[in-house]
């Protein structure tokens, strides 16, 4: 749903008689959404466990996508407020996926495993939306927007399912965070991975775990920074479709194309890097270095607005690619400073952090495209990834003597 439904931002444009402007508000509608609840998704989380919370939200978003299906097409007279009334609540609904299905990585998997297998997870939403991306645009052109909605419907409720079948609260209850946890680099005594400590000194422990992470300004810093990090990506999202058609000629396929070498090639860095911070440590490191490396990818896609198209296209993807490579590292990093008690709570600030950013980015590029220009577009995105660097937490001190 959410990576899908803006790739059919043309036919979407067309078929609800929209301007590119109106078109950003709709699309922004679903970052609103998963914005304005996924704090409270993840409160209710840690309340009441990822089970019930994921059953309740995967099958109410199904149901809301069934009912856009049948009334909130252009062919029964739709306009933007119906369609962005439904996207609102899509996304509000769907929001509860993200703090409860991190939480139980939380709790079934120790710290030395959590990278990976939070990777693993994170690397679902680029598969997703890869699936969303090669059909909705095909959908919304052969058969409409009623098969658009119904598709995604259909696999929420299918996920719901699953979780009914498959996922249950562990025997035990979460591990306690420990100064491994609380350190959130991955780094571990005796890994030989990370910086040696000095003879009389304890290990680098974060100060104030246990406290909630709503109180902590250096998980704030963390979710801002990422937050920065997240423009980028729906830039790639929301609009290349609508650059490529406007400025190149270019159709949906094109911009499919573009976006699921982002979408498919992020996933296997997602994969990669949480599998390397677990045996080297330094995730916080690597976010910093992603800022870098995503910034200059955004400054080559400025620079290169005017080039041939397959040389535009190609830094599109790479800085697509390298927006969405962060996630797994950035919300195992966020859950261990917080430990698995409060993960919900980290994770829902998190997601509410990148989905700001996804509500605001569609609103904030047609303004300034509007005053500017498209390589204006691009070098602003690659400004915000750098900005992220220096806001990012650095590595914690060490607090003392070991003992």
């Amino acid at each position: 749903m959410f990576s899908g439904i803006p790739v059919t931002g043309i036919a979407m444009r067309s078929g609800y008689h929209l301007s590119t402007s109106a078109l950003g508000i709709v699309l922004a509608c679903l970052g609103l959404g998963v914005a304005v609840s996924d704090l409270v998704w993840g409160l209710l989380t840690d309340r009441y466990g990822d089970r019930r919370i994921l059953l309740i939200g995967l099958t109410s978003t199904g149901a809301v996508l069934s009912l856009m299906a049948v009334a909130a097409t252009p062919a029964d007279g739709a306009g933007i407020v119906a369609l962005g009334a439904g996207l609102l609540v899509a996304g509000a609904l769907g929001g509860s996926v993200n703090g409860a299905s991190g939480r139980a990585i939380m709790t079934w998997f120790a710290d030395g495993e959590r990278g990976l297998a939070m990777s693993i997870r994170q690397t679902a939403i680029p598969a997703g939306g890869a699936v969303g991306v090669a059909l909705l645009p095909w959908l919304a052109d052969v058969y409409g927007f009623r098969a658009v909605y119904a598709l995604p419907s259909a696999f929420c409720l299918l996920a719901a399912a699953a979780t009914w079948r498959w996922l249950h609260e562990p025997d035990q209850p979460p591990a306690p965070a420990t100064a491994e946890a609380a350190l959130g680099t991955g780094e571990k005594a005796g890994s030989g991975a990370g910086r040696a400590a000095e003879p009389g000194t304890g290990p680098a422990v974060e100060p104030g775990v246990g406290r909630s992470p709503l109180r902590r300004w250096d998980v704030w810093r963390l979710a801002l920074s990422c937050a920065l990090l997240t423009v980028p990506q729906f830039a790639v999202l929301s609009f290349t479709a609508i650059f490529l058609h406007d400025v190149k000629g270019g159709g949906a396929t094109l911009a499919s194309v573009t976006v699921l070498i982002a979408q498919i090639g992020g996933g296997a860095a997602r994969i990669w890097t949480g599998r390397r911070t677990d045996r080297r440590g330094g995730r916080r490191a690597y976010l910093r270095g992603i800022g870098a490396l995503t910034g200059i990818a955004m400054a080559a896609a400025a620079v290169l607005t005017g080039a041939p198209t397959p040389v535009t296209v190609a830094a599109l993807a790479i800085g697509g690619l390298l927006a969405n490579s962060w996630h797994g590292v950035a919300y195992t990093e966020i859950a261990a400073m917080a430990g698995a008690a409060r993960a919900g709570t980290a994770l829902g600030l998190l997601g509410t952090a990148l989905f700001g950013a996804g509500f605001l980015t569609p609103l904030l590029i047609p303004a300034v495209l509007g005053h500017t220009s498209w390589p204006v577009v691009w070098a602003l995105t690659a400004a915000l990834s750098l900005l992220a660097i220096p806001l990012a937490p650095g590595r914690p001190r060490a607090t003392g003597p070991a003992r």
